[in-house]
């Protein structure tokens, strides 16, 4: 049989919220056809291309492209030093990939049969929200390039659940922005392409009234619910506003209020998402849920 090389290593993802964290990487390598250069294949577990809009087309194993850089050097010096034709077929296997998948964007980013590599420098960076942000960006890209005239940003399986109800969205539609709703506004502004025409950001009350107060990233070590600022807000609609201001939680603060604050906190979010779009020409919906999955609030379609 053809002579081949395997090696493998135990992911440690650090700080980063990482499903592969503990993942053993298996890489196999081959002798290839004479003429074919560097090729990658997908071993168990590692995920195939169905979608266009991923930095690596439809039929191709769902390896990034830094990832299929770093390891082409790597085996081409090696080939070079040991005076061996620079054929060479790489497959990655991650054992148990596919079912870490499920817990992944990839489903829906149209990446069957397990996870995808990634990797933007091959190094780990404690508490980095990189990849997070870097998987919104690949959840535009798809949706923009199937067509995706409405896309809705989430920030967890509730409001998620029930945007894509509402507005009966594909998968592909879906953006699980979490906290990071500045980082998909941003992209978005730059990379809508002119398809992605309307936009739906949903989430619970905290969370939208982060972001009513100007806050682009929603995580709780980040920004803060200014309380004062709520009350003011509150101005008007008949509410203890002594209270408001003393309040332990926004949910505290919602079951005093009620509905009204809601749609109040909603308009001023939507005011927020417009002014970070600059311009692009894409209407923002607000959408609040509450932690049952009740829609609370929600905006018409804003745009400028």
């Amino acid at each position: 049989s053809a002579p081949w090389a395997r090696a493998a290593v135990i992911k440690d993802a650090g700080d980063d919220p990482d499903v592969t964290h503990g993942a053993r990487i298996v890489a196999t390598l081959r002798p290839g056809p004479a003429g074919s250069g560097v090729r990658f294949r997908a071993g168990e577990g590692v995920g195939m291309v169905t979608k266009p809009g991923l930095p690596v087309p439809p039929g191709e194993p769902a390896i990034n492209p830094v990832p299929r850089r770093m390891m082409t050097a790597a085996v081409l010096e090696a080939a070079q030093r040991a005076g061996l034709p620079s054929d060479i077929e790489i497959t990655i296997a991650v054992p148990g990939g596919q079912r870490m998948a499920e817990k992944t964007w990839n489903p829906r980013l149209g990446i069957t049969g397990g996870i995808s590599i990634l990797g933007t420098t091959g190094i780990v960076r404690p508490f980095s929200c990189s990849a997070w942000i870097a998987s919104i960006h690949r959840g535009v890209d798809v949706a923009r390039e199937n067509g995706a005239l409405h896309v809705a940003g989430t920030t967890g399986a509730t409001s998620e659940r029930v945007a894509k109800g509402l507005h009966r969205l594909p998968d592909y539609a879906m953006l699980d922005m979490g906290d990071f709703v500045g980082g998909m506004l941003k992209y978005l502004r730059a990379h809508h392409g002119g398809v992605i025409k309307r936009l739906t950001i949903a989430g619970g009350f905290a969370k939208m009234v982060k972001l009513a107060q100007g806050a682009l990233d929603l995580h709780s070590g980040r920004s803060q619910v200014d309380f004062e600022a709520l009350a003011a807000t509150a101005q008007g609609l008949g509410g203890p506003i002594g209270a408001i201001e003393t309040a332990n939680t926004a949910a505290q603060v919602l079951e005093m209020m009620g509905r009204p604050l809601a749609v109040r906190i909603s308009e001023a979010a939507q005011e927020k998402a417009l002014d970070a779009l600059e311009g692009a020409p894409i209407a923002v919906e607000i959408l609040i849920v509450d932690r049952g999955g009740a829609p609370v609030a929600q905006t018409d379609l804003g745009r400028r």
